[in-house]
């Protein structure tokens, strides 16, 4: 399956299921989800795999039962894979543009404990914060599942490395608004230089933080 990028009537139906994001409008548009939508994203999870793992698509339907906001579909396609040292790369598509990302963005309680004394630890938390300050030089945005409003128990609020220790997680994101290139195969390359550009994150993330000894939680059923 070759990959040709995400045509213009991709971008039309995620702006169109943002005013009128119902079933009707959605069964209506269903071959254009398959086509412009779902079909380029499992070409380009084929083309990623040998290098970074098989992509599992999220479905397109939102889990309802415990949010106010009752809209039936993501107006997102994402789709995310593991590595080998538990780092997670992430695409997705909207209407503002292609977003792709790697890094620790669940963790669980006993990864979270080892990452946060790393962050305090001189020798490694330098580290880290000349990496994501060489990231978002490079245009990275170093985010999480979420962030604490203060520090963690335990660590001061006038920590020198507080904005790490507040996340809950370490995750460099890139995003690129839609145009031409995204209709080509350069749309790949975007993203898979965007993961390889998080190399060095993931790396101190390996030492530092490595996998879980606790039941992992769900990431391809979101």
């Amino acid at each position: 399956m070759s990959f040709q990028g995400w045509p213009a009537e991709a971008i039309t139906f995620y702006e169109r299921l943002e005013l009128d994001n119902s079933k009707p409008y959605w069964t209506g548009h269903k071959a254009v989800y398959e086509q412009a939508v779902r079909a380029p994203m499992l070409a380009l999870a084929e083309l990623v795999a040998d290098e970074f793992g098989p992509l599992h698509l999220f479905r397109p339907h939102r889990d309802m039962r415990f949010s106010k906001d009752k809209s039936p579909y993501k107006t997102n396609v994402g789709a995310v894979t593991e590595g080998e040292g538990g780092e997670i790369y992430y695409v997705q598509l909207a209407a503002d543009g292609l977003t792709a990302g790697s890094g620790y963005y669940f963790m669980a309680a006993d990864q979270m404990a080892r990452h946060r004394a790393a962050i305090d630890d001189d020798d490694a938390g330098h580290q880290v914060e000349a990496i994501v300050a060489a990231a978002e030089t490079a245009g990275y945005r170093i985010t999480a599942q979420d962030e604490l409003k203060t520090a963690p128990r335990g660590y001061r609020r006038d920590h020198p490395r507080i904005r790490l220790l507040r996340l809950k997680g370490l995750v460099a994101m890139r995003s690129f608004e839609p145009g031409p290139w995204l209709s080509t195969p350069a749309a790949l390359d975007r993203v898979v230089d965007t993961w390889r550009g998080c190399q060095g994150l993931n790396d101190w993330l390996g030492r530092h933080v490595g996998h879980s000894e606790l039941p992992p939680p769900d990431l391809f059923d979101r």
